[in-house]
């Protein structure tokens, strides 16, 4: 019986193996529930004592033969089914990666402007009480900003609102911050307006602030021509309208010229080609002294953009929504 293994092994090693299908016939040959080395398993029981060593050895010497013939074949059969499966008309399978939200792009790209000239970041709240929110910044009592239309105040609460601006964290660091005071004050604020292509109740701002002995209108006007020149191109163009905020005296609307090439530029720009990216100001001498800093002695400028407006003109989007909305096609185009 010994013999009849040797005779296995002889045959085993001189197989010759070419394709897939061979090296399968091998395996159920000798490997198969019904092959060789089964059924010599099975017959060691009745193999005389002296002769169990060698014939255990012997068997699994075949044993290791077929399964090395086997495993070495694997690689071939593995190369020649994907050679043989190729498709090149399939599409490709690519991994997905994840990427930044091009608000956040936006953000991370105006806040590092700033710094490079100095300003710190500012963060605050988002339920914010009135004193931050109004009072402090010149908001009378009867100012319509107060009413539902504009704010989500808390229910059980009135004094207590969703943020509408983040001018209320420049008055917590005119709270805590002597002169000269120079931050911006990016996140997320809350107001109870119509969602549209061009607003939405949840948007995202960037607010400045810089307090200081002697600062005037054309420092402001030069940070802000500055800002556009190192955001939108060294040709930008801005222009500044007369305006009113609460808060700044003398105010204005800033715009940025957008074009007037295609279609969604009228309908963004409605028609006039300019884009209005923030207001602006001359901090009010009341906010100034709300904040205990003495108005004979410092002045200074606010402004404040929104994201979704400068975004809108980076990447050329047409509806304010899509950042919003999570559609991983939309998303997809700025990874």
């Amino acid at each position: 019986m010994i013999q009849e293994i040797k005779e296995h092994i002889l045959n085993v090693e001189k197989a010759a193996i070419s394709t897939a299908e061979d090296a399968e016939q091998l395996r159920i040959k000798y490997l198969g529930k019904k092959g060789i080395l089964p059924q010599l398993f099975k017959s060691f029981k009745s193999v005389p004592v002296e002769e169990k060593k060698s014939f255990g050895q012997a068997l699994n010497e075949l044993k290791q033969m077929v399964e090395s013939k086997t495993i070495k074949n694997k690689a071939v059969k593995g190369t020649n089914s994907a050679q043989e499966q190729l498709d090149l008309t399939r599409p490709g399978v690519t991994n997905n990666s994840g990427n930044i939200h091009p608000l956040s792009s936006v953000k991370e790209e105006i806040v590092d402007i700033f710094k490079r000239i100095g300003f710190s970041v500012s963060e605050g709240p988002e339920l914010e009480d009135d004193w931050h929110n109004f009072s402090a910044l010149n908001f009378p009592e009867e100012h319509p900003a107060r009413d539902m239309q504009d704010t989500f105040f808390v229910e059980k609460d009135p004094d207590w609102a969703l943020r509408t601006h983040t001018s209320s964290v420049q008055v917590r660091v005119m709270e805590n911050e002597k002169p000269p005071i120079r931050t911006i004050s990016p996140g997320r604020v809350f107001r109870n307006e119509a969602i549209s292509a061009r607003a939405h109740c949840i948007f995202h701002q960037i607010e400045g602030l810089y307090i200081d002995e002697g600062v005037s209108f054309a420092d402001m006007k030069q940070t802000i021509l500055y800002f556009a020149q190192e955001f939108f191109g060294k040709d930008a163009k801005i222009r500044l309208r007369p305006s009113y905020f609460p808060f700044t005296e003398p105010s204005a609307e800033v715009d940025v010229y957008w074009g007037l090439e295609n279609e969604v530029d009228y309908r963004i720009t409605k028609g006039t080609g300019w884009l209005e990216i923030m207001g602006c100001g001359m901090v009010d001498p009341e906010v100034l002294r709300s904040s205990n800093i003495d108005p004979e002695k410092y002045s200074g400028f606010a402004f404040g953009m929104g994201i979704e407006r400068i975004a809108m003109n980076r990447y050329q989007i047409p509806d304010l929504r899509y950042f919003f909305e999570n559609d991983i096609r939309f998303l997809r185009q700025f990874a």
